[in-house]
């Protein structure tokens, strides 16, 4: 069973941290780091789950349970920081599922995931497949490898992040700083320009003429996007 979790994280690198272990179950993750976000990537995505910060920026995460709670039962389940009766009592009356608190470790977080959409028959049943294809691009996190129309493609470990970042939301923009912290610790010279060297090599892999790429495309003043219309 293949779910797609929306991530409503303020910490990015908890975000991150989350992010890869959702991948490697075999499911697709849609990562936001404040409240107003989570309301609206949940409205656009409609996910299986949401794991949802309580400490979150704009909006709080009691805020974002109830709004959801207007007009879906999506489950969700809350980590927080906070250890407090109130608190946990608060967020279950608000129609949270279930409740972590920090720390917790990446294993009981999957199992409590695994058990929420097992107990929820929400998700769907997509596919065993966990790879991301997109733009004519196969992208398996488990095996880590990636194909370009079927052809096997070598990758280094910072390029197969971002592919899978990108896979993962084709059309979506990503800034330099974002991409960044997705291949933070697997390059330790990477700057935001380091980005860009990144990007320049992928294309040599994956564009017919890399100088007028299709497939990873240039946003001017913002970053770079995974055309879905290329094949």
């Amino acid at each position: 069973m293949c779910a797609h979790v929306l991530v409503a994280e303020d910490d990015e690198m908890q975000a991150e941290l989350i992010r890869r272990s959702l991948l490697l179950e075999g499911h697709t993750a849609t990562v936001v780091h404040d409240g107003r976000a989570a309301l609206e990537a949940a409205r656009l995505h409609r996910p299986d789950l949401v794991v949802l910060d309580l400490m979150l920026p704009v909006l709080d995460g009691f805020g974002v349970c109830r709004e959801l709670r207007r007009d879906d039962d999506v489950p969700v389940l809350m980590l927080t920081a906070r250890n407090t009766e109130d608190d946990v009592l608060l967020g279950l009356e608000l129609g949270a599922d279930d409740y972590m608190t920090k720390p917790y470790s990446p294993r009981e977080l999957m199992a409590r995931i695994r058990t929420v959409l097992r107990r929820s028959g929400r998700a769907a049943e997509r596919r065993e497949d966990p790879v991301l294809r997109a733009a004519g691009l196969a992208v398996d996190p488990v095996r880590h490898e990636v194909r370009c129309e079927g052809r096997p493609v070598v990758c280094t470990p910072a390029e197969f992040e971002i592919l899978l970042a990108m896979a993962g939301e084709p059309d979506r923009v990503f800034t330099r700083h974002q991409l960044l912290h997705r291949t933070r610790g697997l390059d330790r010279a990477s700057t935001e320009r380091a980005i860009d060297v990144h990007i320049m090599n992928l294309r040599k892999k994956l564009e017919a003429d890399p100088r007028r790429p299709v497939r990873l495309l240039t946003v001017f003043g913002v970053g770079y996007k995974l055309n879905s219309a290329a094949a």
